[in-house]
């Protein structure tokens, strides 16, 4: 088993065959020798949390925020968020991970602390990780909460611009090399 990956960034790479992940920028939220659970950082729906939040209780909810998908795997409607104290999972410190409904019902009733919700969730049975990551499948990155409650846009672009220069940063002969590139 290779060290925890939770807390860190998985970057889709051209060899990834699963459509389902294409371009995509996934935060592993648990990683360990039962297996991974990571949430799509940038794929957002259509629809806003206030739209269906009938559905998941009847407290209130002031959010207009889009709703998340996670990945292909069904689930739970789950958070990341900012909230301390109220009893989650800390991903990153600072950054929590919650699946109850009581936690998501305090989230969607206030302004104060940064949330996104999900459904589904990306999965891994307990080697098929360290496989994938073995044939060149994802690449990794550190993860911060701006990758997490940035702009869903610019969350691949960003990603692979630190992988790409992490690369070059390790090539013999490179000394320094322009901040963007593409400009030259």
């Amino acid at each position: 088993m290779m060290d925890s990956l939770t807390g860190r960034l998985l970057i889709a790479s051209p060899h990834l065959l699963d459509p389902s992940f294409a371009r995509s920028v996934v935060l592993l939220v648990h990683h360990g020798d039962q297996g991974t659970l990571g949430l799509i950082l940038n794929r957002p729906t259509d629809s806003r949390i206030d739209d269906f939040w009938h559905n998941i209780s009847e407290l209130p909810c002031i959010s207009s925020e889009l709703l998340h998908v996670g990945g292909p795997v069904a689930g739970p409607l789950t958070a990341l968020h900012t909230m301390p104290n109220i009893g989650n999972m800390e991903v990153l410190p600072g950054l929590f991970f919650a699946s109850q409904r009581e936690v998501l019902e305090k989230l969607v009733a206030q302004k104060k602390y940064a949330y996104r919700l999900f459904i589904g969730h990306s999965g891994w049975d307990e080697d098929q990780l360290t496989h994938e990551m073995d044939e060149g499948a994802w690449l990794t990155k550190p993860a911060t909460a701006g990758d997490v409650f940035g702009d869903e846009t610019e969350v691949w672009r960003k990603a692979t611009e630190y992988v790409g220069r992490s690369i070059l940063a390790q090539a013999p002969g490179v000394r320094k090399f322009p901040p963007r590139p593409e400009v030259n």
